[in-house]
């Protein structure tokens, strides 16, 4: 039996849901708002939360993250009351399972139920199975542990892996850790660095050559595909593989044969394929740099590792992880972070990720020598200077942003006096049409003379018979203006 909540500002909703799924067997409780939610999802563990985007307390996709990340490790079904094609994306970006728009038909509710709690159960029977390896993978945030759910999933496949991320996030590590975590993991791990590789070595390289089939090959060479046979080929940095070399390689991986130069015959290499790239594949294709067809055959699973900016609480973490490895290194005691070390590295954009984050880290421990502390001051003047000027170009935006909040007031104060100048004006109307409409309603064409009336009467008494003023107001000619008046009666 699944344990289920719905968080959704919308009573009947939340009774109709909650019926669907007494029906089905499972337990239900609901929440009204956020906060209600939030607390319910910290104290007990559910399988499934059904959340509204539009709740009065705020909106649910900001708070999807926390509800994923509470102790049930609970599947998400979001609900709409429009479609927002924007917060689906949103919504299947921050892990949800589904996204309903309502009202959805009950066999649509029941169906995602279903299934969602039919996955549910599966990824927490195959976590009981398998014990992955993270030993090396570092960090607890939200954004990175979606990660690790995908790691697990390539590590019991053989399907092809592309892994993408900035420069310096640890996609070669994510690599080597599926591999260790697969079936293949007593065999080869091998590097192709695709950014070396050219059109007049590619083969040698990657295939192999017999000894004397060109100038300079004086004895057999085995090609790191063959040697990758049982094992992982790890093609680093995929998107700077060039095209006539990416035409080679997709027959190969097709066919998983190649031929060595200099060799009549063909072999078979049975390796498992994961590429890395921190270039924009896709958009490579569109232009032309990439093969479409190739990338289809690398990315069976797909994993995005998040930039460090964006991983949050992983910095501490991550720094703790390696001073206690460079003691080992090192062979010294272990040392400490102070807290202004730690407001550093949080203040900092990481343009460099991890891999720049270990080697400040490792800079300031060896600058701090044989204390027990290290300190901001330990950092590099290049980096504080760095820090410096990043936090007066945030200084600056803050300043700019309340400038234009300001702005924004006092726009909105002198809109305020125009809506009450039009307020004031509209009750000048409200009145003289009270005067007019009397318990017996008048016919229309008798009202609209009365109307007309009343309007030119008003108009001579609050411009006092300032006849150019009369014509700029009510948008009269000279000679219409005059006719009106003869025709009702008035004197200016």
């Amino acid at each position: 039996m699944g344990n289920i909540l719905i968080i959704d500002d919308d009573v009947q909703v939340c009774e109709t849901i909650e019926s669907l799924i007494a029906r089905a067997g499972h337990g239900a409780v609901s929440a009204y708002n956020l906060r209600d939610g939030l607390s319910k999802v910290k104290s007990a563990e559910f399988d499934l939360v059904f959340l509204d985007i539009s709740l009065p307390d705020g909106n649910g996709l900001d708070y999807l993250h926390q509800v994923k990340d509470s102790s049930g490790d609970p599947e998400v079904i979001i609900l709409t009351g429009k479609g927002d094609a924007d917060g689906a994306e949103l919504a299947i970006q921050g892990g949800a399972w589904d996204f309903l728009v309502k009202p959805s038909s009950v066999k649509q509710i029941t169906l995602s139920m279903r299934r969602a709690l039919e996955f549910h159960n599966e990824k927490k029977n195959k976590a009981q199975c398998v014990a992955l390896n993270l030993d090396n993978i570092v960090g607890k945030s939200t954004e990175i542990k979606m990660c690790y759910d995908l790691v697990a999933h390539a590590s019991g496949s053989d399907a092809n892996v592309l892994v993408n991320g900035e420069t310096g996030t640890g996609k070669e590590l994510f690599a080597q850790t599926i591999h260790e975590n697969s079936k293949r993991s007593n065999n080869n791990f091998v590097v192709v660095d695709c950014a070396s590789l050219t059109e007049t070595l590619v083969e040698s390289t990657l295939f192999g050559h017999k000894r004397g089939s060109f100038t300079g090959a004086q004895s057999d060479r085995k090609g790191l595909i063959p040697l990758a046979d049982k094992g992982t080929l790890f093609l680093d940095e995929v998107g700077e593989m060039p095209l006539a070399v990416q035409k080679s390689f997709l027959r190969v991986l097709q066919e998983r044969a190649y031929r060595p130069v200099g060799e009549n015959r063909e072999f078979k290499s049975d390796f498992r394929l994961i590429a890395a790239t921190n270039r924009d594949l896709e958009a490579m294709v569109s232009r032309g740099d990439f093969r479409q067809d190739l990338l289809y055959r690398i990315q069976t699973i797909h994993i995005h590792l998040p930039p460090l900016r964006d991983r949050e609480g992983d910095i501490r973490e991550l720094t703790s992880f390696h001073l206690s490895r460079l003691s080992s290194q090192y062979g010294v005691p272990p040392k400490v972070a102070s807290s202004d070390f730690y407001d550093v590295l949080d203040n900092y954009d990481w343009p460099g990720n991890v891999r720049q984050l270990f080697n400040v880290v490792e800079q300031a421990f060896v600058a701090a020598g044989s204390g027990n502390t290290i300190y901001a001051m330990h950092l590099s003047d290049a980096l504080r200077i760095k820090l410096a000027k990043s936090n007066l170009k945030k200084k600056s935006r803050s300043d700019q942003d309340e400038a234009q909040q300001a702005s924004a007031q006092r726009l909105e104060t002198v809109s305020e006096k125009k809506d009450k100048r039009e307020l004031n004006n509209n009750s000048v109307f409200n009145r003289a049409v009270s005067e007019i409409l009397t318990e017996d309603l008048p016919p229309l064409k008798v009202f609209k003379g009365m109307a007309e009336r009343k309007y030119l009467e008003e108009l001579l008494l609050r411009h006092q018979g300032d006849t150019a003023s009369i014509l700029k107001i009510s948008g009269l000619s000279r000679s219409h203006f005059y006719a009106l008046l003869k025709k009702h009666g008035i004197n200016d």
